[in-house]
């Protein structure tokens, strides 16, 4: 039998129930108890809290998001640490107004749509058995065949909680998709999933113009956000500017193009910005980072959302921030992979970063 241990999250003072073989981070989630996370693999430092008391297992952290020294000071990594013990966490508890708390449940659902929407890219549309409300910018882990787990980011808008879209780049050797979402997943079989996770998620208590960067599958999340506003302002109402950058290598990378070339000439306070390194697009060329800081010197005011590579993500960061948007403005995620995970070099530990 399992044993089960209590742990109290300060200051809210909460308590929530956790078995010995289960994460910290898991079991405040489940409780719909909200702490900071993003990557869930002990990578990126965002789930880092105080053990004021207690004995923990600090599991399959890296030591670049949790150092030598801050081991020695009594911190975790929530994602990847399990109890030994009753224990007592200090988090960084940070709920914004407008941004609902959904607690994370198994799911189970149904491939409806498996297509190539890009070279090595495809749309995995899932009907769920039953109702996953989530907020825009959020993701999921799916269960592979074995048992092993990989966040994907939903790319559709919260209004459908049955239905759940994502956009899987394919990894070369990769357990997740050459040996199973571009091998031999297909329309019909039956998958299982958690969700929803990640505190990267629309605001909308900030009533400000929004700068949509992505890269690659970066674009899922950012996909739900702007969906997310179409529907804002077809009952309430949107006066603001909202831009979206869609950062890849060549033009066949930029799926869904013709959706964002539509909703352009459609809503007036809508513009899509292709960002294509290696051919022009309409008359442009170039990194997401040179177009975007060529287009917005000053880009105060506003407030960005940010996904892809962490390294694109960190690079993204510093424009914005050399163009003078303040970093509680800059809301970011970043993809993380396996060689990312073994090396640990795009670990960004400002604590001055929103994510």
């Amino acid at each position: 039998m399992t044993t089960t241990y209590t742990v109290r999250v300060e200051p809210l003072g909460a308590e929530v129930s956790c078995r010995e073989d289960q994460t910290v981070l898991d079991a405040c989630l489940r409780e719909g108890v909200w702490l900071p996370h993003a990557c869930t693999h002990g990578t990126c430092g965002t789930c880092k809290a105080i053990v004021l008391d207690g004995d923990i297992d600090l599991g399959s952290a890296s030591p670049f998001a949790l150092l030598d020294s801050e081991r020695e000071e009594g911190c975790a990594l929530l994602c990847v640490a399990r109890p030994r013990g009753d224990l007592v966490v200090e988090g960084e508890v940070d709920i914004e107004d407008g941004v609902e708390v959904h607690p994370v449940r198994d799911h189970r659902g149904r491939v409806v749509t498996l297509e190539e929407v890009a070279p090595d890219v495809r749309r995995v549309v899932l009907d769920l058995t039953r109702p996953m409300p989530f907020n825009a910018g959020q993701y999921v882990q799916l269960v592979l065949p074995g048992g092993d787990t990989r966040p994907y980011s939903i790319a559709n808008s919260p209004s459908d909680p049955r239905r759940i879209e994502l956009h899987v780049r394919r990894h070369p050797g990769g357990a997740a998709t050459d040996r199973w979402v571009f091998k031999d997943l297909a329309v019909g079989d039956e998958v299982a999933l958690s969700g929803p996770y990640g505190t990267f998620s629309w605001r909308p208590a900030r009533d400000k113009p929004v700068l949509l960067v992505g890269t690659g599958t970066g674009l899922a999340p950012l996909a739900s956000i702007l969906a997310q506003l179409g529907e804002t302002a077809a009952t309430a109402g949107w006066e603001h500017e909202v831009v979206l950058y869609h950062g890849v290598a060549t033009k066949d990378g930029l799926y869904d193009r013709e959706r964002y070339e539509r909703l352009q000439q459609e809503l007036p306070w809508f513009s899509y910005r292709p960002a294509v390194s290696r051919e022009p697009v309409n008359g442009r060329q170039g990194r997401v980072t040179d177009l975007l800081a060529k287009d917005f010197p000053r880009a105060s005011g506003r407030v960005a959302y940010l996904c892809g590579s962490p390294r694109a993500v960190e690079d993204t960061m510093k424009v914005l921030m050399r163009a003078r948007l303040f970093p509680r403005d800059i809301l970011r995620e970043g993809f993380f992979d396996s060689a990312d995970r073994a090396s640990g070099t795009h670990v960004v530990r400002s604590p001055l970063i929103r994510r």
